[in-house]
């Protein structure tokens, strides 16, 4: 009997980029750096190495997230990749963005502090607010690392399945994202334990690649997580 066919998720966070400094919204408007650039068509090289070694077809829609840092991470990739495939394109989602701060979105940590404490509505923001994953910012649009990883799941979730009714041989689809969503995403997936999130980050434009199986049930194949330095901050 023949089996079906692979379908393979490329989880990519964003290179390197222009970030303000104790700006904890991970919905700043700026672009890769030249490291991150550089970061970015790499790992687009390395990865048609690894669809060439494994003989694996890679899907022509890459999907990033609306934020430019992401949108241009996947298109150096893309770049990258031109010898290996030629007919890529990108589509943009929303739906993988890291986690949004609502009308705190841009402000500095302090600023934030600020806005909270003159609101009487909110209570005292705890210490581990940024890193902890159910607390979602007192804001309207505001949410938890936990409800952004759901969302960047459910995304995963239909576009892989989708995918696996429309493809004959084994494929690889790239998302390029964030790392603190696509860590979320992973462990609502199962991928990833929730005691492994803190942790755990991603490299730069360095691929993760979890297999969703026939049965729906979703494990990790290759490409490795970044183990997270002692004092390395939480910041996407």
């Amino acid at each position: 009997m023949t089996r079906p066919p692979r379908t393979i998720a490329a989880l990519i966070r964003h290179g390197d980029y222009h970030q303000l400094p104790d700006t904890p919204s991970a919905h700043q408007p700026f672009p890769l750096s030249e490291l991150g650039r550089r970061q970015s068509r790499a790992a687009g090289e390395r990865l048609g190495s690894l669809l060439q070694g494994e003989g694996w077809h890679l899907a022509e829609e890459v999907d990033a997230s609306e934020l430019l840092r992401a949108w241009q991470t996947a298109a150096y990739l893309c770049d990258g990749l031109v010898a290996t495939t030629r007919h890529l394109r990108i589509a943009s989602f929303m739906a993988l963005a890291e986690r949004g701060l609502g009308t705190a979105a841009n402000l500095s940590a302090e600023q934030i502090h600020q806005v909270v404490a003159a609101d009487p509505r909110c209570g005292e923001l705890p210490e581990d607010w940024k890193s902890s994953p159910h607390f979602c910012l007192p804001l309207p649009g505001a949410e938890s690392l936990t409800m952004a990883g759901e969302r960047v799941a459910r995304h995963l979730e239909t576009r892989m399945q989708a995918l696996a009714e429309e493809v004959s041989r084994d494929t690889v689809k790239l998302f390029v994202g964030h790392g603190a969503a696509f860590r979320h995403a992973a462990h609502h997936l199962g991928v990833l334990a929730a005691e492994d999130i803190p942790r755990l980050s991603m490299y730069h434009a360095a691929p993760v690649l979890v297999e969703r199986l026939t049965d729906g049930r979703w494990q990790r194949i290759a490409g490795h997580w970044k183990v997270r330095q002692r004092d390395e901050g939480h910041v996407d």
